[in-house]
């Protein structure tokens, strides 16, 4: 896989180089509340700009249906682009229209433009290969170059991650090229102990990584509403707590094949419930109560992991060598449920080995609870590729790239 400082060393004034961007932020109206993927291709943008290149940034933004949508605009994205650029960043109002073409055609050396949302070309997404290779075509028309910098868009086989790339010299830019460099540490270059923690809503969206971390991790933690479907394979009663009843049988194999392979798989000894999910609008109290994990009444729902787990899951990560950490343990966004979350993100960082917050919500949280990011190893753009890579998956993204 080439690199953006390969690129940079063969010269890059005066070409027009497209960056495959992740600026998928979360946004409440026109206002981003976490810019985290936004700074994290800025040292890509930066050292393009900075070399003269004509700079043309892509990105998808939430899942519009193929055609224009004002909630999923990138105008917000572009704005605070340019913000964390400290510079004029111009923005095109389409993607392979009359707009990006005049953006682009007037792009100055050392400029750079952000094109709307990828989504709102039904080819970007498409399932058919001729209508996703029409779209690529339009978009190799805009530029000389393309890197790949998206990291949380890899896995996915759309026109600008997988097609694009095939159609002009191609490099990883920065975070990819972080991003992968991480991932095989928890792959190849594993010190430890290696301990995973697993939370958010559905096991369905865990299973297959967790098929592969029990014949590798060390130690593997649950929490989030995941947790009840582990703890209802053993038996216990979870009340009215989120449940996939039909990931009993697969659960109750892997719960037995990780005390086959000798890995310690730890569930929670003590939950927080209420009768029903708070209102994370208002915030307002919601007064929770603690229970164990084995007792929780039947018209309860768990929330997040208890006091008693938080230390246990803290003891469990102290000595830990290597950690990788996806989903939260609680819903997090209330702070009647975010003690679980909190402890397992000051456990990563007071533990001594190298640690990854495996992007999407876990991200969030780290951010959204106060963390330094620079207190852990290493955090993740993408939540849902880290995962795919680490399932032994081939990413699309990367496979274009590596060519």
């Amino acid at each position: 896989m080439k690199t953006i400082d390969e690129l940079l060393s063969e010269g890059v004034a005066g070409k027009r180089v497209f960056v495959r961007a992740d600026l998928n932020v979360p946004l409440d109206g026109t206002t981003i509340t976490d810019d985290g993927r936004i700074r994290a291709v800025v040292p890509t943008v930066k050292a393009l700009a900075d070399a003269g290149a004509r700079v043309i940034v892509a990105s998808h933004l939430g899942r519009p249906k193929g055609a224009p949508d004002p909630a999923f605009s990138l105008a917000p994205a572009a704005a605070r682009l340019g913000e964390l650029l400290g510079a004029d960043v111009a923005f095109a109002e389409d993607t392979v229209g009359s707009s990006a073409e005049a953006v682009v055609s007037g792009l100055a050396d050392g400029r750079v433009a952000v094109i709307e949302n990828l989504r709102f070309n039904a080819g970007e997404t498409s399932k058919d290969d001729a209508e996703r290779a029409a779209f690529a075509d339009r978009l190799a028309g805009l530029a000389d170059v393309y890197v790949g910098d998206g990291f949380g868009a890899v896995h996915r086989k759309h026109a600008s991650v997988f097609d694009l790339p095939k159609r002009l010299p191609h490099y990883a830019g920065y975070l990819i090229a972080t991003e992968v460099g991480v991932l095989k540490k928890l792959t190849d270059e594993v010190k430890r102990p290696y301990v995973v923690a697993l939370g958010g809503a559905k096991v369905s969206d865990k299973l297959a990584v967790i098929d592969q971390l029990l014949g590798k991790a060390d130690r593997l933690l649950i929490g989030g509403g995941m947790a009840y479907t582990f703890l209802k394979a053993k038996g216990h009663e979870v009340g009215i707590s989120l449940l996939q009843e039909d990931q009993i049988p697969a659960v109750k194999e892997y719960i037995e094949r990780a005390e086959k392979n000798g890995v310690e798989l730890v569930l929670p000894v003590d939950v927080l419930v209420a009768p029903e999910f708070p209102d994370l609008k208002t915030k307002a109290p919601a007064n929770p109560t603690t229970v164990a994990a084995d007792a929780i009444p039947a018209d309860q729902e768990g929330l997040d992991i208890g006091p008693e787990t938080c230390t246990l899951y803290a003891s469990k990560l102290a000595d830990a060598g290597t950690v990788f950490w996806n989903g939260p343990m609680g819903v997090f966004e209330h702070p009647d449920y975010a003690e679980g979350t909190k402890a397992v993100a000051q456990a990563l960082v007071d533990a001594p080995g190298f640690t990854v917050v495996g992007g999407g919500d876990s991200a969030a949280a780290v951010r959204t609870l106060g963390f330094d990011e620079n207190a852990f190893g290493h955090i993740s753009t993408g939540g849902g590729a880290s995962l795919e890579y680490l399932e032994g998956k081939t990413l699309p993204g990367l496979a274009a790239l590596e060519d």
